[in-house]
């Protein structure tokens, strides 16, 4: 069944993307997730396995946690294709080519092939993407863009007060049109304004 996905792209993200990602169905057939202007039916994705559980019985399955610091997704392989992923351990930095699926309005991978790297390459694969992020961002200079994203920052930020703050990285990961470096300099200012604090690096928090 996989193979009908072969001659699809396997899009580089982040975690923390792909579950932003809307699940496009055809009556209750998943089709893709839907992304800025891509479809994603493959990936190919950078993370620690921080789980793994092995079905024992008859039934035969697999399945992983993925972490790569923007959010957490499940890897599930079943029947044969598990066979091959016995060997894959926890704590393990990989690199993941799968198929995306959303089964009960849970988004998980099936994955192609998982091979091990070195734990540098998820660093590298964070500021790849970040580069791209930059590239293709839109730049902001219209005076009433940027009070309208300063407005947007905001709040997120008192939205996520009942969650102890909202990070950094997943507000620029969430307002993927709006460029980083765009982002990072409103909430400097807004921390040297006194209106949001960080409790620890990178976490903030609203002030009033």
């Amino acid at each position: 069944m996989v193979d009908q996905y072969k001659r699809n792209i396997a899009y580089k993200q982040r975690v923390g993307d792909i579950l932003l990602g809307k699940p496009i169905f055809d009556g209750e057939k998943f089709l893709y997730l839907e992304l800025g202007n891509k479809r994603i039916s493959r990936t190919n994705i950078v993370g620690n396995i921080i789980d793994k559980y092995e079905s024992e019985g008859e039934k035969n399955y697999i399945f992983f946690t993925l972490d790569d610091g923007s959010g957490q997704i499940k890897l599930k392989s079943f029947g044969e294709d598990s066979e091959k992923l016995k060997g894959v351990k926890q704590g393990e930095t990989v690199v993941v080519i799968g198929v995306v699926r959303n089964w009960k309005n849970e988004t998980y991978i099936q994955p192609e092939i998982i091979s091990e790297r070195d734990p540098k390459y998820l660093l590298v694969r964070k500021l790849e993407l970040d580069k791209e992020k930059k590239q293709n961002a839109k730049p902001i200079t219209n005076r009433k863009e940027i009070v309208a994203i300063r407005d947007k920052i905001m709040e997120k930020i008192k939205d996520s007060e009942s969650e102890g703050g909202v990070d950094t990285e997943k507000m620029i990961i969430e307002f993927k049109e709006i460029s980083p470096d765009t982002i990072t300099e409103e909430i400097k200012k807004l921390l040297e304004e006194g209106i949001i604090f960080e409790p620890r690096p990178g976490r903030l928090r609203y002030l009033g």
